[in-house]
Parts: C-alpha cells; sequence; structure tokens
C-alpha cells in the first residue's frame, strides 16, 4: 500500500509539473503572441516614423517627356524633346528645322535643385552643361549658359513643355 501511494504521490508530482509546465509554455506563448500583434499594430498605426521617406530625393521624382522649338539663327528653329528619367539619367534630342535635318543625341545625368527650381543637365561627353528654370511640374525654361534668366520677351521661345500637358505634339520614339 504504502508503495502504490508513493507511486500516486509520484503520478501527481508528473501531472502537476506537466500541467504547470504547459501552462508556463501556453503563458510565454501567448505573451510573445501579444507582442507580435502591439508590433503589428504600432508598424500599421499612426505610430510609424515616416521620416525616413519624406527626406528622398525629390529629383527622382521629376522626370517625363518635354518638348518645345527652340529659336536657330539659321533655320526655322530647333525641335527639342529632353527626357528625363528616373534614375537621373536623361536624352535630349534636337533637329533643326531643315530638309533632311539629322536629329542629334545627348545623354547625360540630371540635377534638380528644390530651393532654385532649377535643373541642370550635364553630359556624358565633353558638351556644356545646360540649366532650366522649372515653372511648375509641366513646364521648363532653358536658361542662358552663365545660368541666367532669358529676357522675359524670349521666354516663351526657350519654353519645354511635358508630354502630358502638350496635346497633338509628335513624339520622337527611341
Amino acid at each position: 500500500m504504502h508503495t502504490l501511494k508513493k507511486h500516486t504521490n509520484l503520478a501527481l508530482i508528473f501531472v502537476g509539473t506537466l500541467f504547470f509546465t504547459h501552462a508556463a509554455i501556453a503563458a510565454t506563448d501567448t505573451t510573445a503572441q501579444q507582442s507580435y500583434a502591439k508590433a503589428l499594430a504600432k508598424n500599421h498605426g499612426q505610430d510609424v516614423d515616416h521620416s525616413a521617406h519624406e527626406n528622398h530625393d525629390k529629383s527622382l521624382d521629376f522626370h517625363g517627356i518635354f518638348y518645345g522649338y527652340l529659336p536657330c539663327n539659321d533655320c526655322n528653329g530647333i525641335k527639342a524633346t529632353l527626357s528625363l528619367k528616373q534614375n537621373n539619367n536623361y536624352l535630349l534630342v534636337t533637329q533643326p528645322a531643315r530638309d533632311s535635318s539629322k536629329e542629334f543625341y545627348e545623354k547625360g545625368k540630371y540635377t534638380w535643385d528644390e530651393e532654385k527650381h532649377i535643373l541642370v543637365l550635364t553630359p556624358r561627353k565633353d558638351a556644356t552643361q545646360k540649366q532650366y528654370l522649372i515653372k511648375d511640374e509641366g513646364t521648363i525654361v532653358q536658361l542662358n549658359t552663365d545660368g541666367s534668366p532669358m529676357p522675359k520677351e524670349l521666354e516663351e521661345e526657350y519654353t519645354l513643355r511635358r508630354s502630358d500637358t502638350v496635346k497633338g505634339r509628335e513624339v520622337h520614339i527611341h
């Protein structure tokens, strides 16, 4: 009888230990799930810090295809197509308005100064940088080689407009 009582006590201790261990594991599991749920809620809630996203290089946002006819001393004008890509590369295609006129291509990198509203094209080859005044998201105006603005009366002649703001415009496809 003494042996049976001893085995019963051992069995009770064993079952009690299992129950306590299972309860401890369940509590730890519940705590982990609650921590995970809180972290998930925090990431999707109002407390998320978005400042890292707000300070990205906004020149990556300034892109598109701009068209215009620039003045020319010995022709009727120069058809210009400026493609600003999201990776800060540009392609400038110009074609003087003459019989059987060939297109000229210039590739390079561009930067955008948001405070000064200036777009700077830096060609890959040893050519002069070009600067444009950004009037708005759809309009840029070429500046003089020294970066000064064109006289007001000539500004319209040096204006390029983004393709989605111009209707019925011939498109260069490259």
